[in-house]
This record gives structure tokens, sequence and C-alpha cells, in this order.
């Protein structure tokens, strides 16, 4: 069985304490691989060994550290198919979206940003004939980088990338849930030849590596991905040390479908994202509010496309829905759908654990599930659910749907569909969300700023915004 190790130094190592837990398959419901249980002994050799490399990394010209980002987007694409496969197994995922997405996406980030430091501009103002102020912009120092379970190594990226292309090392987290491409890529840097100390990758439960990164007194910048009440956590530790913060939290995504629009392409797209990887995005639409003149039409169509839906072994190709995460979050998700009933719900697609056949037959299963005739301000249309549940429902005005999909303490996504560009105007202006689609999904452009309003997230990703978060900026003034 396998034994995953830390990354630190640049070496890959057993943790301290010498000890591991199970790391399992969801689509088969067993232990598959070994994940170093560490702790805060572990992150303060990782920490020693950032500082140490900081100097050195930091002072490299732009171009050498451009080079390096782009070796190792080689070096993913190279190995896609070793990589893809590890993402399925340890995930759940299917293996033609890991395939498709997940690691086309890791690369992508890399060279991203190994693009985006050497096209950089600085900022200069002539204050009249009397100065010349320019800013400068500089990296941190040891940047702690804590990534989820949903997309791992898209997401693990996506964080560790922009501090790395801006001069900082990194001591970095990814999820004990789903570890082991993290632990792959760290084979990578060592192969692409990242000097020793540059990035840290420490495996373990949040409670002890995620805990002792934040609390650290020589990280002055975090980064975090995951759910909100840990992120609450995180905030009230770092806040007093005065750490430089990018929280990406929940969501409770509405998708807004008016009698105007293009249904066949709505519909289309509400399948993939209510249930795309089996609902663990935090971007789904898992709120369906449909025009009242169309909601029968839709409703009804929507339900035949979910049950055609095919749940099976991630790795097979006609695999649509594959393995939920983990024993633990099926069982969350599901009693999310008791909860419904409770609350007056009718399940009117799915909504049940699924047992597959053959090695499949212990793995985490459950079939798509849609919900109606339940109020918009009910505890199943107020949590986030993060799985294959989607509620729906009618409206009748666009003035009811906006108090609809802004009543959550969430803010992180909404979804738009019209064939009136002036009503998807008006609409996206006044939803609460830091990303609003109109008649498309998660369609992605890196330069563009990602991160949520309220309960969703503090600060925002992406472009120019992770730039300026894993930098200092200072101004210069000269006199004339």
């Amino acid at each position: 069985m396998r034994k995953i190790k830390n990354y630190i130094d640049g070496q890959l190592i057993a943790p301290t304490s010498e000890g591991y837990f199970d790391n399992y398959n969801p689509a088969v419901g067993k232990v598959y691989s070994l994940i170093p249980d560490s702790d805060e002994r572990d992150i303060a050799k990782a920490v020693q060994a950032a500082n140490a490399a900081f100097e050195g990394w930091s002072k490299l010209p732009i171009q050498e550290r451009s080079k390096m980002l782009f070796k190792i987007a080689d070096l993913i694409d190279e190995n896609l198919e070793k990589l893809a496969l590890a993402e399925s197994i340890d995930n759940g995922k299917p293996l033609t979206l890991a395939t498709e997405i997940d690691i086309p996406r890791a690369s992508s980030n890399f060279r991203f940003f190994a693009a985006a430091i050497v096209n950089q501009s600085s900022e200069s103002h002539l204050t009249d004939t009397t100065a010349i102020n320019y800013t400068t912009r500089t990296a941190i120092g040891v940047a702690g980088c804590i990534s989820p379970w949903n997309l791992p190594l898209y997401l693990f990226t996506w964080k560790i990338v922009p501090a790395l292309a801006t001069g900082n090392c990194v001591v970095a987290k990814p999820s004990e849930i789903t570890p082991m491409t993290a632990y792959l890529l760290s084979e990578i840097c060592i192969e692409a030849g990242l000097p020793k100390g540059v990035l840290n990758i420490v495996h373990g439960f949040g409670a002890k590596v995620g805990q002792a990164i934040v609390e650290h007194p020589e990280v002055p910048v975090i980064s975090f991905t995951g759910g909100t009440v840990t992120g609450k956590g995180i905030a009230a530790i770092a806040a007093p040390m005065f750490k430089k913060l990018s929280l990406e939290l929940g969501g409770k995504n509405p998708n807004i479908i008016f009698d105007d629009c293009d249904l066949e392409e709505a519909l289309n797209t509400t399948v993939r994202s209510s249930f795309a990887n089996q609902g663990q995005i935090c971007l789904c639409g898992s709120r369906i509010f449909v025009q009242e003149g169309i909601y029968e039409k839709f409703k009804n169509a929507f339900v035949e496309k979910t049950k055609q839906l095919k749940i099976g072994n991630p790795l097979d190709d006609s695999t649509q829905i594959g393995a939920i995460v983990s024993k633990e979050h099926l069982e969350k998700v599901l009693s999310y759908i008791e909860l419904a009933k409770e609350e007056g719900g009718n399940i009117i697609a799915g909504g049940t654990k699924v047992q597959l056949d053959k090695e499949q037959k212990q793995g985490y299963y459950m079939s798509p599930t849609i919900i109606e005739n339940l109020s918009h301000t009910c505890r199943t249309n107020q949590e986030e659910i993060f799985g294959p549940v989607v509620t729906i429902m009618p409206f009748k005005t666009e003035a009811e749907v906006i108090e609809y999909a802004n009543s959550t303490k969430y803010g992180l996504s909404a979804t738009v569909w019209t064939d009136s560009l002036k009503k998807a105007h008006r609409v996206a202006h006044q939803l609460n969300a830091g990303i609003v689609w109109i008649n498309c999904w998660l369609l992605r452009d890196l330069r563009t700023p990602f991160g949520g309003m309220k309960q969703s997230g503090v600060g925002r990703e992406g472009g120019n915004e992770a730039l300026k978060f894993f930098t200092e900026a200072k101004n210069i003034c000269i006199k004339l």
C-alpha cells in the first residue's frame, strides 16, 4: 500500500510523528493508500525551509521564475493520464472529467501566472511638475495555502501558483480527503528542479496541519478555500495577528430561468450545473428558479434528463455521475434529503443511495436528486449541501426571483437565462453574487476576479487580484 510523503525542503519525507491514517477510494469504499499524520512540528520544518529559500527565490529574475513554472506545466501535461487516473481514484469523480477539466486546468494555472508575471506592469503618477510617484509590488514572504477536496489539483495549483509566481515561498496543505495529486505534484517539482524550500506540501488533518499553518507567526499571508465555518475559525486566528487573508467559502447559488430563454440550452446546461462532479463544486446552481409560464415544461424535461444520467464506476468512459467523495459526506448529503421531506419537500427525482455491483458494491454512490414544493426560506434552501441535490420552484416576477436569489447568507455565483439583454444586465446588477453567468455556466477567464459576497468569502482570486494579494505595494515619491 502506497504511503504518501510530505514534501519539505525539496525532499519527500515521513511525518515527524511517523504516523499515518487511511486514504479511501470512494468508488469501492476501501483503503488504498496512507496519508501522513503530520502536526505542528512538520509545519515548523516547512516554514523554516520556506524562510531559508525566500531570499533566493524572491530575487530570482522574473523570467527565471516564469521559466520554472512553465517547466512544471509541461510536466503536468506529460503526466496527464497518470494524474487524471489518480484524481479519479482519490476523489470519485469520472475519469473523463479529470482528464478533460481538472488536470488541464492545473497546467493552465501554471501557464497563466508564468506569463502574467512577465507581462505585469507597475503604476506611476506625475504630480503636476512637483513630483513623480511610482508603485512597486514585492513578495511578502511565506504564504500558507489550504485547499479543498472537490477539485484537488485544480484548486491546489490555483492557490500556490500565484504565490510562487510573485516570489513568495509556500507552505501548502491539500485536503486530507484527496491528497494524492498534490503528492504527485511534489514529485513533478523535484523532477523540474524547483529550488528546495520554495514549495512545501504538508499532509494531514486540518485541526493539526491547517491550524498550525494559520497560527504560525512567520506565515503572514493565508489563502484558504473550504467551508464557511472553517473560514470563520481561520479569520478569528488570523485577524489579531494582522495576517493578509483570502477566504473562498461556501455557496448556495441561484439558477434563474426566465420564460424568454433558449429553453433547450438552459435545460442542458442546468443538468450540468446541477450535477457535474456529483454536485461537489462550489459554483453549482443548487437552487433553480423557473418562471411560472414554462415551469412545468422545464421541470418535466429536467427530471427526465436527470433520470437518464448514468451512475457508475468513475473509470468507465460512459459514467456521468461518479462516487461521493467519502462515506461521511454521503451520509451528510442524504441527511439533507430527509430534512427536505420533513420540511414538506417532494422528491421528484433520485433521493436515494445507490448500490452498484462488483468492485463498486461498497462505494459511495447516490442518485442525482431534485426536490420541489419547498419554501425559499427553509433550511434545505438556505444551507449548503454540496452534493447532487437541487431544489426547483416557480416564480412570477423579476422582483420576486431576485428576492428569492438573495435570501441566503451566501453570495458566490448566480446564473441567469434570458434572451433579453436589458433584463440580463438589470438582474445581474441586483444579484448579491461575486460571479454572474448569463446564458452559460462555469465559463471562466483566468484574468477575471473570482470570489464571493457575504459569507461566501473575503477578497478575490484570479488574474491581477491574485498577483496583488500575494504582494505588498510600496509607493515611492521623488521630488522633481
